[in-house]
């Protein structure tokens, strides 16, 4: 009689054959493991970068076999920095960072445009301000971020108004919208997607009409949010590329879809869980108008024209000392 504690010759050839076969298991699933990858973002986790939290959350990047860490921006988070030391593959920058990375011999292009219009605007108080041209800014004061790109975009209007420097009055803007409050100063600088939801929504509140001016209804198209890497990574991981492109253009289709709009809704209250739902969703319709305007041009599209537009402006402002063909740095990738 077998002992009942020995294991039978099939018995045995069953536990090989399971260890052989979740040893492969394993050995497949670590030939396939997702490549990981940094983004760099130009803003905090709000509804700027909407689409590219939304990519992550919902497993777009996963699909194309990447593990995407998506790093929050801000004052003190250099996209273009970081991709120079190698500390990321991906980032966010505006135009205007680019250009002059460019102009200081960086290795940068640019493979997507996020923002068709900048979100950067003007609000004021229509019963204040009457603006229907230029000329109509003449003899105000108008706030502005000093260095910043609002300010080359304003004095490139005021030149193009023909308002001579002592037509008008800069006032130095902070994060304090005290004197737009207050009414000390009636056309006041905001991303219209964000801030400007919030504003707005007090001075409704104060019965009160606000408008906006939009530089791009005067021809002046400053570019903002566009998708960034560095030559070298184009040139040696263009597959790569691909991957990250295709992933995160879907991501921010999906989140712009109104079909999908509780699921982004749910995105933005992780981030600002004090917002208020109805403001959220405000910002969420206005980064749609912002990032896809129109429904025949698709997201990402980069508008090669705005892109030299300005660079013209900021040679003509001396913020570069030569031109640097801001052209030759813009290779649009799009999902196939």
């Amino acid at each position: 009689m077998k002992n009942a504690s020995t294991p039978n010759a099939s018995h045995l050839h069953g536990c090989l054959f399971l260890a052989a076969l979740l040893l492969i298991m394993l050995s497949a699933e670590g030939l396939h493991a997702a490549e990981r990858v940094n983004y760099r973002l130009k803003w905090i986790f709000n509804a700027s970068v909407l689409g590219d939290i939304y990519a992550d959350a919902f497993g777009f990047f996963t699909e194309q076999g990447l593990s995407v860490d998506v790093k929050a921006g801000g004052p003190e988070r250099d996209a273009i920095m970081e991709i120079e030391l190698g500390r990321t593959e991906f980032g966010v920058a505006s135009a205007d960072q680019v250009i002059r990375a460019l102009s200081k011999g960086a290795r940068l292009v640019v493979v997507a445009q996020l923002f068709q219009i900048n979100p950067m605007q003007w609000m004021y108080r229509s019963d204040q301000m009457r603006i229907q041209t230029l000329k109509d800014l003449k003899g105000h004061r108008l706030g502005v971020t000093f260095g910043g790109n609002d300010e080359a975009i304003l004095r490139t209007l005021l030149a193009k108004g023909g308002i001579a420097e002592n037509d008008f009055t800069l006032f130095s803007v902070r994060n304090d919208f005290t004197p737009f409050l207050t009414k000390k100063i009636h056309f006041w600088p905001v991303y219209r997607n964000t801030q400007a939801v919030f504003l707005e929504t007090k001075s409704n509140d104060a019965w009160e009409h606000i408008s906006f001016f939009d530089p791009t209804a005067f021809g002046v198209k400053f570019v903002a949010n566009s998708v960034i890497t560095s030559r070298e990574i184009l040139e040696k991981r263009p597959e790569l590329v691909r991957r990250f492109m295709r992933g995160l253009i879907k991501g921010w289709q999906a989140a712009l879809e109104m079909k999908n709009q509780d699921k982004s809704l749910e995105i933005l209250q992780h981030y600002e869980k004090g917002t208020p739902s109805a403001i959220l969703k405000k910002q969420i319709e206005l980064t749609r108008s912002l990032v896809h305007p129109d429904p025949g041009v698709p997201i990402g599209t980069i508008d090669v024209a705005a892109w030299q537009q300005t660079e013209t402006i900021m040679s003509l402002q001396n913020q570069i000392s030569a031109p640097v063909k801001v052209e030759r740095a813009i290779v649009q990738i799009l999902p196939d």
